[in-house]
């Protein structure tokens, strides 16, 4: 008998879960916990970590999965890292569903860099207004650069005090649309945009409205990770779980 562990919050693994709960397939649905009010799943859900590859091995073993869907964020290269770890330990097979990276096109103007850190370096120069939509855990790097104003694009309201000197607050959730997005930029008067390379449709207006004013963007590259099964679909990781199943 069949039994997943997703790892998700993604749009890709609430589509996931979707299409298995349809199809009467067990599984176990696992968020982070970095958002206060999660989407809802058709599935058992749990939410909170593992305690590292080994506590995820245990876990792994202790609910009897036979298959493991990584469905996290492309940035989310620890958890993907202990999925690969946890896999090998406990022999159970693993798939990562995630979204093709972003590409450049002719008339993009981005700067690539390998780290959120690399990010706040290249700001360098004179105060300018920064779009900052990369979460919330990371703000604390860009006090390197407090000539600027930052509009931080975020999914809950902060509960905290900011670590930045001058900043703006939006709270907003994806899927974000073209007109949306254009509408912020020119609201807010960005002159450059921060953002990672999560790929996928629900956060690309941004990049499109950029386009559309010309507006810079500073481009956080994907983490390297080691060799996986990789896919991109719901379909291609509901055709893996069929083959296992001959």
């Amino acid at each position: 008998m069949i039994n997943v562990l997703i790892l998700g919050g993604t749009s890709e693994a609430s589509a996931l879960a979707c299409a298995i709960s349809k199809r009467g397939i067990a599984a176990i649905f696992s968020y982070a916990g970095r958002v206060k009010a999660p989407k809802a799943q058709p599935l058992p859900t749990r939410v909170g970590g593992f305690g590292g590859a080994e506590g995820l091995a245990a876990f792994i073993t202790q609910q009897r999965i036979t298959h493991i869907v990584d469905a996290t964020h492309p940035f989310a290269s620890q958890m993907s890292l202990n999925v690969l770890a946890a896999a090998r330990q406990t022999g159970v097979p693993a798939i990562a569903l995630t979204r093709p990276a972003w590409r450049r096109g002719a008339h993009d103007d981005w700067q690539h860099v390998a780290s959120i850190e690399a990010a706040a370096s290249a700001l360098e120069g004179p105060p300018q207004r920064v779009l900052l939509a990369i979460g919330r855990m990371h703000l604390a790097a860009f006090t390197a650069r407090p000539q600027h104003h930052y509009v931080l694009r975020l999914v809950d309201a902060p509960t905290a005090p900011q670590p930045l000197a001058h900043f703006t607050t939006t709270v907003d959730r994806g899927p974000f649309t073209l007109e949306g997005d254009l509408a912020l930029l020119k609201h807010q008067r960005i002159e450059r945009i921060v953002c990672k390379n999560a790929g996928g449709d629900g956060a690309r207006a941004k990049l499109d409205a950029a386009r559309a004013l010309g507006v810079p963007v500073i481009m956080v590259d994907r983490p390297q990770l080691p060799a996986r099964l990789e896919v991109h679909g719901v379909d291609e990781v509901l055709a893996w779980l069929d083959d296992s199943r001959r």
